[in-house]
């Protein structure tokens, strides 16, 4: 195991990131980017809801990818569910879409997943792109998760649906200027820039604006301080862990030869414990070869959708489905998670080592 100082060298980037994109996010959602935007697709959408589905896709895809699934299951959920509430059009469509997305698709980037960000540290270590290993079985977990989502809720997409007057901006100047840090977010994570530096200005942009025109939206409840602490907890426990012989059994289960059979543990372990811990066990099982590091990510990144409690965007998504009147219950997250994860680790795997 890493010593201590070698480990708070690692994390500290980690949680400035995690810090500085929900301030981004919560921000951008104050100054109504996502609520335009999901009402936007339903405007363009033109009554069809497999167009307006097929537009939230595009929607939960790109938020995971560039603001992190965290983000896609607070700030999106919420405002899907009220979409299809409004439109009259079942809700567990949109609800699992959107956290099936942010799930899947989280494996593209590092910073779709505090999993990768930690993982990114290996990938140099190693001096290997993570990028090269990852956009394989990212695209094709994405593409396995959209065509299951369309078998399982055929019916539903063939609805229509009124479509609602286009959106109206309140604030033209936060929008927009919130607008342009989300997009340029994107090319700033990929550019090989510390992704914390980024996140950072974006934050500090957004801060500055609304201290100017809407100060009242200012809070220290912005920063998410107990999910800083149970990350904090989650790697002490981790570490002391590994260090009194978790590895030696992880690497005896996990095998040394398949990846498959990596990646299956690891979303065994994701699905049981939460995939944070399970990536942070895992990682010296896989740390000698990218390919295996790409191994893991797909089992704690794309597996851990069988459990309400496999991620904390799972647990963040259920309850702003339970705020929004949308029942969700272990059973049934659970039947549908084995319908989508076992396909989605085989395919993802499969690519990955095509």
């Amino acid at each position: 195991m890493t010593g201590d100082g070698e480990l708070v060298e690692r994390i500290t980037p980690v949680l400035v990131f995690l810090i500085a994109v929900t301030v981004i996010a919560e921000l951008a959602d104050k100054a109504k980017v996502f609520d335009v935007a999901a009402r936007e697709a339903a405007h363009l959408a033109r009554g069809r809801v497999w167009r307006l589905w097929l537009l939230v896709v595009v929607l939960a895809t790109g938020l995971t990818i560039v603001l992190s699934l965290d983000t896609c299951a607070v700030l999106l959920t919420p405002v899907v569910l009220a979409m299809a509430r409004q439109l009259d059009i079942p809700p567990k469509l949109f609800a699992f879409t959107t956290v099936w997305l942010a799930g899947t698709a989280s494996l593209l980037l590092p910073v779709s997943n505090l999993t990768n960000l930690l993982a990114l540290h290996q990938f140099r270590q190693l001096d290997a792109s993570y990028l090269s290993v990852s956009w394989r079985p990212a695209i094709a977990a994405i593409v396995i998760t959209v065509v299951v989502l369309a078998a399982l809720f055929y019916k539903d997409l063939g609805r229509s649906y009124d479509v609602p007057a286009a959106p109206a901006v309140e604030d033209k100047v936060l929008f927009w200027t919130a607008t342009g840090v989300c997009v340029a977010l994107g090319p700033a994570f990929v550019s090989g820039i510390e992704v914390a530096w980024p996140a950072s200005i974006g934050a500090l942009i957004l801060v500055v604006l609304f201290a100017v025109r809407r100060r009242s939206e200012l809070h220290w409840r912005l920063i998410p301080a107990k999910l800083v602490v149970g990350v904090v907890i989650l790697f002490a426990v981790v570490a002391f862990l590994t260090d009194h012989g978790l590895e030696e059994v992880l690497r005896q289960v996990a095998g040394t030869s398949s990846d498959l059979r990596l990646s299956a543990t690891a979303a065994l372990g994701a699905n049981l414990f939460d995939n944070l811990p399970a990536y942070l066990a895992m990682e010296p099982v896989a740390a000698a070869d990218p390919q295996r590091m790409g191994a893991l990510l797909i089992g704690v990144n794309t597996g851990c959708l069988l459990t309400l409690w496999g991620s904390l965007a799972t647990l963040l998504w259920r309850a702003r489905c339970k705020a929004a009147g949308v029942t969700i219950s272990w059973w049934s997250f659970l039947w549908r998670g084995l319908t989508l994860t076992p396909l989605v680790i085989a395919g993802s795997v499969l690519v990955l080592n095509g």
